[in-house]
């Protein structure tokens, strides 16, 4: 994209966010969906960044596959383009697509079979991660052999499991692949309003395509789940720096610890900026004593808030604080999939931006960049240097691993990878929009040297040239979408924005 292509788009963002929301009314359609009508649109937004302000032409809400099929089947005979959303977090614009028809997945919230024999569990795509692992206790209740979730995405809890698998996500395992690897089928409604079954046997092709495919080859309304044995784990913390990280990343896995991540100091005149950190690691234990601990050290909800605001105002003081509550659950016992759960302050930046005075709202912007592991000591040494210059602040950021995914088509962990996230705090003026633009490109350059990655999930900064080095299969994905959709009904903001690499 031009600068001039940005900065039309930054400025359209920012107008948009200040015509504030329009009414709207639910609806009880015949068919069984939920419809929610305004004029002249509906303004719907992502979660997090708030960025991503998008005028829709109507929002369904099914809750039946038959509802479903009838939505895109009626979309398709008014020449409606349709978007898909869930707990509506994707900050690329993944989930929304202007003028369009939104279908919001939410309704598709059941579980549908849990074959504990297997191990396995059949799920509607809509349901998030809190209602999945409840009903999953529930039905465990009393259980010698529980069964857990193997991973989620990180950093909040209400996430579909559907778009989990849009974005192909993954965790904090240490020898994990993406969540392609713990998907063991999906059903699918097609551009025809057909329900087709994916696997690695029926329907391959769709199978690779879709997780990982953003939504544009169908809506994925279930999904079978393979799950792992749910056991006690133990948390160890220690303080250490980034230099060796590889080396004791390897180290923990030797020793069996399964999960694991590296969260960096974030003050950019401090001499540990993206240096010294916290690694926190967990391994099985035979005991459960603890993991259930009502009284275990947790921050509270007024604590985060405390350390937010420091993350803004003094982050030297907001890791030292952070560090020190960490090394004190050092030892401290958590289930393999409770322990993957997050505390999100929704709309946290509202109460910031009042608490701060500032001027002008803001929000944090999250960028995801991989390295082979033997590179990751040099490309963070280059992105200190080129974060100082940017003069953008990093608001909070991890290290984690990835293993290689050799199943999806548009797959992001091309080899055994580090990944490095950022959030950035991303003022929503066309000055600030630019700032954080010109960061994410410069760290995307840097991985790129170093044949490294970004993720798709959250911005469109990335350049064109950027996307295909990362992506180099992109053209053919598009090819690809046109085969599988010829008319174009699964659309978003995203995809548009990229069409024209389709070659």
């Amino acid at each position: 994209m031009s600068r001039r292509e940005f900065l039309r788009t930054a400025t359209g963002a920012v107008g948009l966010a200040a015509l504030g929301a329009s009414g709207c009314r639910w609806l009880l359609s015949g068919d069984g969906a939920r419809a929610m009508d305004a004029e002249p649109g509906l303004l719907v937004n992502d979660v997090h960044s708030r960025l991503n302000l998008t005028r829709v032409r109507r929002i369904v809400r099914p809750e039946s596959i038959a509802a479903l099929q009838g939505a895109i089947r009626e979309a398709g005979r008014s020449r409606l383009a349709v978007s898909v959303a869930g707990g509506r977090h994707a900050m690329g614009g993944q989930q929304f697509g202007t003028s369009g028809l939104l279908i919001d997945m939410t309704g598709f919230s059941r579980v549908l079979e849990f074959d504990r024999g297997s191990g396995q569990i059949e799920l509607e795509a809509g349901i998030q991660w809190p209602a999945l692992m409840a009903e999953m206790a529930r039905a465990q209740r009393g259980s010698e052999r529980p069964w857990g979730i193997i991973q989620k995405q990180t950093g909040t809890n209400d996430l579909s499991v559907g778009g989990a698998l849009a974005a192909n996500a993954h965790s904090r395992g240490l020898r994990l692949a993406p969540i392609i690897g713990d998907v063991e089928a999906f059903s699918l409604v097609d551009a025809d309003g057909r329900l087709l079954r994916c696997s690695r046997q029926e329907h391959p092709e769709l199978f690779r395509l879709a997780i990982g495919g953003y939504g544009l080859f169908g809506i994925i309304a279930a999904v079978r789940l393979r799950l792992a044995p749910r056991r006690p784990m133990e948390r160890i913390v220690e303080l250490l720096d980034a230099d060796g990280l590889i080396t004791a990343f390897g180290r923990k896995v030797d020793e069996g610890f399964l999960y694991g991540d590296f969260q960096y100091a974030i003050d950019p005149d401090s001499d540990d900026f993206l240096r010294r950190g916290i690694l926190s690691c967990y391994r099985p234990v035979d005991s459960a004593a603890g993991a259930d601990d009502p009284g275990r050290r947790e921050l509270s909800g007024e604590e985060w808030r405390r350390l937010i605001l420091l993350a803004h105002t003094a982050p030297s003081e907001a890791f030292a604080r952070y560090a020190d509550h960490y090394l004190g659950t050092s030892g401290q016992r958590y289930w393999s999939d409770a322990h993957q759960l997050s505390t999100y302050l929704p709309d946290y930046h509202a109460w910031l931006d009042r608490e701060l005075g500032e001027p002008d709202p803001a929000t944090e912007m999250i960028t995801e960049i991989y390295v082979p592991r033997q590179e990751l000591a040099g490309f963070l040494a280059a992105a200190r240097e080129a974060l100082r210059q940017s003069g953008v602040r990093v608001i909070y950021g991890t290290i984690r691993l990835i293993e290689q995914d050799d199943e999806s088509f548009l797959a992001w962990a091309r080899q055994p990878y580090a990944c490095v996230i950022f959030n950035l705090h991303t003022v929503h003026t066309q000055d600030g929009l630019r700032r954080s633009a010109d960061a994410f490109r410069r760290l995307i350059d840097l991985a790129i040297a170093r044949e490294g990655s970004y993720y798709l999930t959250y911005h469109r900064f990335a350049t064109d040239a950027q996307l295909l080095a990362c992506y180099p299969r992109f053209p053919e994905f598009l090819r690809l979408k046109r085969r599988y959709d010829p008319e174009a009904r699964f659309q978003s903001d995203w995809s548009r924005h990229y069409a024209s690499l389709e070659r």
